[in-house]
């Protein structure tokens, strides 16, 4: 009884007269203000809903991301993070799986600043991350470097971090490629002069030098067919890219004939010609990557299960020659939902190519494509016995860092360009 009588003493804001905020006494201007509704505030429904309008409202960053491709470059590196570590079970597979999550997540942070920025920013930024990245390749080859496998192409950081300058390099040559060619285009109406081409190809020549100084050739073709495919795209005459395709074709042959290739880089160019001549030699790695593919079958030997990757009998097993670990445990069908996720990736990016605002977005994201379809085929084809072994990763699936971190800035790249594209593309 006493609560029912003092509950009916309560004013209309819900406090006695008299009290701050009541209908007497002091504060009675209190009762002009609007009751507090707490759903809005404090953990009412109000706020997720408000916050997932805002998220997607019209102009929000999400709501124009290419989910499709940001979607599969997670399933690529989930599914690489696990091969990683079924791969490195044998050695310390704790210290591979934090390496490459923690490699994940910053690369996740660098897509998504990529992605926030307007990509013609980054064509007034291509020419200052271009000579950042020709300081970071003469900063491999100086005292600074770290030789690993013969190749100087390693700068070692504190705490046991290491970084590979020419992974980086692959983005920074295709802005710069894409803005004097874009430039070129804009300036003559639609095609690029042999001025512009000249500039082209000396912008390309100087980090393939020291690429190949380090040496990485794997790097350096990657760089050599993603500027031809550029240059090809941007509308040349054929002859002009017939000349550069000879000149192409004659760096090679002096490379080969100066014998400035490592005698492990001839080893595995002799491998790849004759694969029966040395199979407990230089042609081991391919060998034995055959054979896991081969033993995997149709549906695989099982996650963490594979005979083959359990024993290590594939060389670079976590790195290089990944799709070996995929064939060996998942099979023939896991094999190919890597491919399958590989070609939906190159797919979007030519589709982000069709539909880019101008000539610089388009060239940019097809040069992104040419660098990812490139580089899938070389290292899918050396475990196939198809292509000599170079020494590239698969991209998002194999272990390492710098290739993480380069791939996961080509994706904000994209993402962004897609961001900025004519509104009324289809």
């Amino acid at each position: 009884m006493s609560s029912a009588r003092g509950s009916s003493r309560l004013g209309p804001s819900g406090l006695r007269p008299g009290t701050p905020g009541g209908s007497g006494g002091s504060g009675g201007a209190y009762t002009r203000l609007a009751p507090v509704r707490q759903g809005r505030w404090y953990g009412g429904a109000e706020l997720p809903k408000s916050l997932l309008k805002r998220a997607f409202a019209r102009n929000s960053p999400l709501r124009h991301l290419d989910w499709i491709l940001l979607a599969t470059v997670l399933a690529l590196s989930l599914t690489g993070t696990l091969l990683v570590w079924s791969a490195t079970r044998g050695a310390d597979p704790r210290t591979y799986f934090v390496k490459q999550m923690l490699a994940i997540v910053i690369g996740l942070a660098l897509l998504t600043g990529t992605a926030l920025l307007d990509y013609r920013r980054l064509r007034l930024y291509a020419p200052v991350l271009y000579g950042i990245s020709l300081l970071g390749l003469i900063a491999a080859l100086s005292p600074l470097g770290t030789p690993v496998n013969g190749s100087k192409s390693w700068i070692t950081l504190p705490a046991g971090f290491q970084i590979e300058p020419s992974e980086l390099a692959k983005l920074a040559v295709i802005l710069v490629v894409a803005m004097f060619l874009s430039d070129a285009r804009h300036r003559e109406g639609g095609r690029p002069t042999l001025r512009a081409v000249g500039l082209t190809a000396a912008v390309a020549v100087v980090p393939l030098v020291l690429i190949i100084k380090e040496p990485d050739l794997g790097v350096g073709i990657v760089i050599l067919v993603t500027v031809l495919g550029l240059v090809a795209l941007s509308g040349v005459r054929l002859y002009w890219l017939a000349a550069l395709f000879a000149g192409g074709a004659l760096t090679v042959f002096v490379v080969l004939k100066l014998h400035l290739l490592r005698a492990y880089q001839l080893g595995r160019l002799t491998a790849f010609l004759h694969p029966s001549a040395d199979p407990a030699g230089t042609g081991y790695s391919a060998a034995q990557a055959k054979i896991a593919i081969g033993s995997g079958g149709v549906f695989g030997q099982g996650l963490f299960h594979g005979s083959l990757v359990a024993g290590n009998f594939v060389p670079e097993q976590h790195t290089d020659f990944i799709f070996a670990v995929a064939g060996d445990e998942l099979g023939f069908v896991g094999a190919g939902v890597i491919i399958l996720l590989l070609a939906i990736l190159l797919l979007r990016a030519l589709r982000i190519a069709q539909h880019a605002d101008d000539p610089f977005g388009m060239l940019v994201a097809c040069g992104i494509a040419i660098w990812f379809a490139v580089q899938s085929f070389i290292n899918i084809g050396m475990t196939l016995g198809i292509m000599p072994v170079t020494g590239l990763p698969l991209p998002f699936v194999s272990y390492g860092g710098s290739a993480m971190y380069a791939d996961m800035l080509a994706i904000g790249v994209l993402l962004s360009v897609h961001r900025h594209r004519n509104v009324f593309a289809t």
